[in-house]
């Protein structure tokens, strides 16, 4: 039996290192092998990727090659059930992906991108590859992002910070210490009375867009909404810390809110103050991005998603869009459909069309210029 393929450049040892393994994989319909090699079938001319859903050839008549390029350049061809055989290789990946967060959320501590890889018979490569992109996230990342919400669930109904932090998942005070900060935005016990020791300071007034609210914590602005009710939007900022003490502005931040109002008049001016940013790792990641983006220019949620290194999570993209609590310095209203329709917005589509086109406006003018 003569197989067509190059170890050298294969993986020598693991789950597909020799032939009887690639033809157990094939018989098992394997999505995991399909990164790493294809087999071809004599008596058809046809070459598949290991999950096919194609009928199994006989064993004698199976030639392995290392990419469908080596099948395509032995005269193979590919197989007329490959776009189905892609769709069911999409599912199973997005099983394997679904078993490992389960396994990740209740893992105590988080497992290891190692212990992951082996427990699911692939390559560290592959694992790291196929995770990424369906989650947007590395395992890591999105166990960190996982323990950060779950600490934000436990914190206002836990007996105490330390039972909060062990439900979390946290098992070293100091460790715990030295992310909760930066993940609440204050410290633990402060975050689980509600914001209780916190001083944020606010303003609310109008602009040409309706009501705005400005809030500012000790780390910077904290929040910039928008809505068509001053109450309710101050009304939305104690039930967000209920136990925070909430100040009036002073000459200081007076000057800082003067300099929102005056980005949401003309947005391309951008906003140069600290901003308070709190958000998983992927969050932040798509915020990045949105600040990345010149005024007057505009971006689909697959072209963040792409941005980011995460093309498969468009609607992460969107999800972090919406949870985005600072109107114009994280400029959100930027990112459109891909038909280049105006999409949701969490401060109102109406508002949204107009930033967009005071900022169009703009850059025709220095375009003439």
């Amino acid at each position: 039996m003569l197989t067509v393929y190059d170890d050298a450049n294969a993986t020598p040892t693991g789950a597909y290192a020799t032939d009887d393994q690639r033809w157990q994989a094939v018989q098992r319909r394997d999505a995991a092998a399909d990164a790493y090699f294809v087999y071809a079938v004599r008596t058809t001319g046809v070459y598949c990727r290991p999950s096919s859903a194609n009928r199994l050839p006989r064993r004698e008549n199976v030639l392995f090659f290392k990419s469908a390029q080596a099948a395509q350049e032995a005269g193979f061809r590919p197989s007329r059930r490959r776009s189905a055989d892609k769709t069911s290789a999409a599912t199973r990946r997005a099983e394997l992906v679904a078993q490992a967060c389960r396994w990740i959320e209740r893992a105590d501590p988080a497992p290891t991108l190692a212990t992951l890889a082996e427990r699911f018979g692939v390559s560290l490569y592959h694992f790291q590859r196929v995770f990424k992109a369906e989650t947007g996230l590395s395992p890591k990342a999105y166990a960190q992002a996982f323990r950060a919400n779950r600490l934000r669930d436990q914190l206002p109904g836990s007996p105490t910070v330390f039972s909060a932090m062990y439900e979390a998942g946290f098992n070293s005070a100091s460790r715990f210490y030295a992310e909760s900060e930066r993940i609440l935005g204050m410290r633990p016990r402060d975050y689980r009375t509600g914001g209780a020791n916190v001083d944020i300071r606010f303003a609310v007034g109008e602009c040409s867009l309706g009501a705005i609210l400005v809030a500012r914590s000790q780390r910077g602005l904290c929040a910039i909404w928008l809505g068509d009710d001053p109450e309710r939007l101050v009304k939305d900022l104690q039930d967000r810390f209920p136990q925070a003490t909430l100040c009036g502005d002073d000459e200081e931040f007076a000057s800082w809110v003067a300099q929102v109002i005056g980005c949401v008049e003309s947005p391309g001016l951008g906003i140069n103050l600290p901003l308070d940013v709190r958000g998983t790792v992927f969050q932040q990641r798509v915020w990045r991005a949105l600040q990345e983006l010149p005024p007057g220019t505009t971006a689909t949620y697959a072209d963040i998603a792409a941005r980011i290194g995460a093309p498969k999570a468009v609607r992460a993209v969107a999800q972090a869009c919406g949870a985005n609590q600072l109107a114009v310095a994280i400029p959100c209203h930027r990112v459109v459909r891909r038909d280049g329709d105006i999409s949701g917005y969490r401060w109102g589509v109406e508002r949204k069309r107009e930033l967009l086109h005071r900022e169009s406006a703009v850059k025709s003018i220095v375009s003439c210029d």
